[in-house]
């Protein structure tokens, strides 16, 4: 039964390694038993016998594809079969001396990754202890079908009670049975090892390609014939990382931003507005303008918002200014400031008169909803605060726990096709994953810019932008960090963080407004993460040219900043 189950393994096999994919599918034996498990494991991946004179002979595995030993009986330093139980992770057992040598690379990815989410392992290694095997062969168990990590060789798991829930590894293709499990519920656990899906990628239908896993055992029918559906070969695998040391001179580093810290007076109070202040009214932001009520019979009728013409404007301006004045301007647990209502209240009317836009059969009026009025009031005070940044500077205020982040720290699998692979003297990292083809040109071009010394694309990286959207608190991942030469020398390279947009919506003028508001003055002014600023490309056949002019833009501003005092750098 078992060689018959594990040649169509053998046959599944083969088809991924025709298909050149590096991460093996994974057959499970679950015994439920220790002494049994140990039978089956030495039968799978070999043993020493020993002889009645003390020496010992190798009976190697009867499965060649699941052996630990070579055909000269050296144990592999990477096991293709993998023990597991409770006892093992106690004693530390199961990983071959040389382990920890050929999974250098590995280990050293996990211990940073162990650093970056903290607690207590974090807090030992930082005083100097290392990971010892039990740890090791949980991470083993964790990655198993992981490529690039410690579990990516890993063939055939035999299993002692540990794989009911917790243990995610989507190339599960086969799960036999040895012994009885204690419940149905046990059982249905272990199933569901093999119930990850293999890829996530649509086909020409826009649906899932059917896989199938075969179960055979208890209590199951042992007699059951595997079921004979050639898997889909799945789709190439590639693992995205910081290629190092070799490029370890393009590391980019960024600060993680989480808010930011705004004094403004409240002498005299004065707004500055630009296009981005612009809020437009549609259905496609407020919904529909216009329903038809219809019974089953009798007329039907036209329910509209033309109700809404009849609010005067003495009255929005007041209701928008109130909600201004109690959300923006009145710190907890205080008294709003009503001694500034006068002066929010002609700042708002600035604001109305010149920069809200309906269109689609919406009406002013409809600000005085609480999220549209929330809108208003944070783009109303974004012109406030762009007003006062030379006299009033932003400061940004960094996670206290992990201030920086770092494109070292990239490490991540990914079957996605759209992808560019990455020049070596301008990427830390080796691939870009693209979410559009608009990305991929700006790769040419970043690439060919004689300015450019390196460049990230934000996947996976870390970098977040928090901005407010209406009464909503958001998180915003811009598309790309370059680094630029404009002209202060190699040592003081500008950050220059990029956009790429296709539709503008609301949310988009937000982000970009929020950048260049309050991360970009705000990053820059705490003078320890060098200098940044912020671009926003929309047309992808003028990317080289625009690219060039926010360059020759940061450049001209950087020596007008000289020239004029010294000022410090803030965005376009």
């Amino acid at each position: 039964m078992t060689r018959s189950l594990y040649g169509h393994y053998e046959k599944t096999y083969k088809l991924w390694e025709a298909a050149g994919i590096q991460v093996p599918p994974c057959f499970i034996l679950v015994c439920n038993n220790t002494s049994a498990s140990k039978l089956v494991y030495d039968f799978i991946s070999g043993f020493h016998r020993e002889n009645e004179d003390g020496s010992t002979m190798l009976e190697n595995g009867r499965l060649p594809l699941f052996r630990n030993f070579d055909e000269h009986g050296n144990p592999l330093a990477r096991p293709n079969t993998l023990l597991i139980d409770s006892e093992q992770l106690e004693s530390g057992e199961g990983l071959d001396d040389n382990f920890r040598d050929m999974a250098a690379d590995e280990i050293a990815r996990f211990r940073d990754e162990v650093m970056q989410r903290g607690g207590k392992l974090a807090d030992e290694l930082r005083i100097g202890k290392e990971l010892d095997d039990v740890t090791l062969l949980r991470e083993v168990m964790n990655t198993v079908g992981k490529h690039g990590q410690l579990g990516g060789s890993i063939r055939c798991v035999v299993s002692v009670s540990m794989l009911t829930e917790g243990w995610d590894a989507n190339t599960v293709t086969h799960v036999l049975g040895v012994r009885a499990f204690g419940t149905q519920l046990l059982c249905e656990q272990v199933i569901g090892r093999a119930l990850r899906r293999q890829s996530y990628d649509l086909n020409e239908d826009q649906l899932f390609n059917v896989e199938y896993a075969d179960i055979l055992g208890i209590p199951f029918d042992f007699t059951a014939k595997p079921v004979i559906a050639p898997p889909q070969p799945p789709r190439e695998t590639i693992q995205v990382k910081a290629v190092r040391p070799e490029r370890d001179a393009l590391e980019i580093r960024f600060p993680r931003v989480e808010g930011y810290r705004v004094e403004l007076p409240e002498e005299r109070l004065s707004a500055v507005f630009n296009d981005d202040s612009v809020l437009l009214l549609t259905p496609d932001l407020v919904g529909p303008t216009i329903t038809k009520n219809a019974g089953i019979i009798g007329e039907t009728v036209d329910l509209s918002l033309k109700h809404l013409d009849d609010v005067r404007p003495s009255t929005l301006l007041f209701h928008l200014t109130q909600r201004l004045l109690y959300t923006k301007w009145r710190d907890p647990g205080e008294a709003p400031k009503l001694h500034l209502f006068g002066q929010l209240k002609r700042i708002t009317r600035q604001w109305l008169d010149g920069y809200l836009v309906c269109k689609g059969g919406t009406y002013p009026a409809q600000l005085m909803y609480q999220e549209l009025a929330d809108m208003a009031c944070e783009r109303i005070t974004k012109g406030i605060t762009a007003a006062f940044s030379d006299k009033r500077p932003i400061k940004a205020v960094l996670d206290p726990y992990n201030p920086n982040g770092s494109t070292r720290q990239v490490s991540f699998n990914t079957s996605k096709m759209l992808r560019w692979q990455t020049d070596p003297s301008r990427c830390h990292v080796n691939w870009v994953i693209l979410d559009s083809d608009w990305e991929g040109e700006f790769c040419r071009v970043a690439e060919a810019h004689p300015r450019v010394r390196a460049y990230v694309k934000n996947h996976n990286l870390g970098l977040e932008v928090p901005y407010r959207y209406g009464s909503e608190m958001r998180k915003y991942l811009p598309d790309f960090i370059v680094r630029v030469e404009d002209g202060h020398g190699e040592e003081d390279l500008l950050n220059l963080i990029v956009e790429i947009k296709g539709y503008r919506r609301e949310d988009a003028k937000e982000k970009k407004a929020t950048m260049e508001t309050y991360w970009v003055p705000g990053v820059n002014n705490l003078a320890q993460c060098g200098r940044w600023a912020f671009a926003e490309f929309t047309e992808v056949y003028q990317i080289e040219a625009d690219f060039e002019a926010k360059v020759k833009s940061e450049f001209d501003k950087m020596i007008y900043s000289a020239v004029a005092g010294g000022r410090s750098p803030r965005a376009a």
